[in-house]
């Protein structure tokens, strides 16, 4: 142990200060429940300014305000990641919503009854811990990435900022879903590209289009994915174990955009050899550059607690029965398709947020909506 550490006790630990964090602070805010939000970040948002800078939220703005304060501007736009970060930030200062920055949990753990979370400086004790964060935290590359030749430029989607960044010559991008597909579209015409990767499948409609943002996208979004594909109906159940190995299918692209780009999609890439990678069906490539778009590891491994399980931590609709008082938001699917958006958060939120002030007996505010 840090002998530096000071302890802090609190009622209730939030850990992360995402849109998920910020999301059960305002609802333990209006309890009335005595919280601290803590975030690795050095700033509220940076996990958005972090991506690639081209990208663009799937969802217009009307959606994409948390409980409490509408996103700001033209409601039918599809907001830059930037823009979704300057929200976060304000967010925060509305409601004044007390977050430490700069405080990166390294374990959380329980003893005699509290839940103990230690930062570098840091040892929080707390009668209740939320971990408010994404099952995305750690990018994951196969391990024949590290026998390709020192020469090709690899980066994975999770550092991937613009062009810039890469060598000239072609470009592999490994994965061949939302990521993959928007960078791809982003490196088309100034070099060859490649796609490897299985086909996901796409939305039958454009969600950009007016057809998308008056009728498809609110109806996708509010009824299917909020109503309809949740742990409580069968078709829910269903398709949570399908998402939970399968992904999502494209979201803004559409194979026949991809094609008349003159993005080439390749099968599947398997391994390497003399230091190439090679795809399922035995071709060898030779890109300048590799860009992962593999997805990411759940990044939960400094939860020292018995609440992992293969593909996610073992909970139910965020409540861990193993573990009482310890919960999680943000998740994919935790809940509904809508869990891990902005505009679902809040009901998982409002929820857990719920529950906390039953634990602690504080509960004094008025919920913002119903839990369907």
């Amino acid at each position: 142990m840090n002998a530096a550490r000071r302890t802090e006790r609190i009622d209730t630990l939030v850990i992360g200060g995402g849109q998920a964090g910020l999301s059960v602070g305002y609802h333990l805010q209006r309890r009335g429940v005595p919280f601290l939000i803590v975030d690795a970040s050095e700033r509220i948002g940076d996990a958005w300014r972090a991506r690639w800078d081209s990208l663009r939220l799937f969802t217009p703005a009307r959606f994409n305000g948390l409980d409490g304060m509408p996103f700001p501007g033209d409601p039918d736009s599809f907001p830059a990641k930037d823009e979704m970060a300057a929200y976060l930030e304000a967010y925060r200062d509305r409601f004044d919503l007390p977050v430490r920055s700069g405080a990166r949990v390294g374990r959380l753990t329980r003893e005699n009854g509290r839940f103990v979370a230690l930062t570098d400086d840091v040892r929080y004790e707390a009668d209740t811990a939320v971990v408010a964060m994404s099952d995305y935290q750690r990018p994951r590359t196969p391990p024949f990435a590290s026998e390709l030749r020192d020469e090709i430029r690899q980066l994975h989607a999770g550092d991937y900022r613009g062009p810039d960044q890469l060598r000239d010559g072609p470009v592999l991008i490994v994965g061949a879903g939302n990521s993959g597909a928007d960078i791809a579209m982003e490196l088309a015409g100034e070099r060859a590209v490649w796609m490897s990767g299985r086909d996901v499948g796409h939305m039958p409609f454009r969600i950009e289009g007016r057809l998308g943002r008056t009728l498809m996208v609110p109806l996708v979004l509010r009824v299917m994915f909020h109503r309809i594909l949740t742990v409580a109906t069968p078709l829910g159940r269903k398709m949570r174990r399908k998402k939970l190995h399968k992904g999502v299918p494209l979201i803004r692209v559409k194979p026949k955009e991809l094609a008349r780009a003159g993005i080439e999609r390749m099968p599947r890439t398997v391994g390497t050899e003399r230091g190439l990678p090679v795809l399922e069906d035995g071709r060898v490539l030779e890109p300048a550059n590799i860009i992962w778009c593999t997805g990411f590891h759940a990044g939960f491994d400094w939860i020292d607690l018995p609440v992992h399980g293969e593909k996610e931590p073992l909970h139910r609709s965020g409540v861990v029965p193993s573990q009482p008082g310890l919960f999680f938001v943000g998740l994919g699917f935790l809940h509904a398709v809508s869990s891990s958006m902005v505009h679902g958060v809040g009901r998982d939120a409002e929820r857990i947020a719920g529950l906390v002030a039953e634990r602690s007996g504080t509960s004094t505010g008025t919920p913002a909506h119903a839990a369907a």
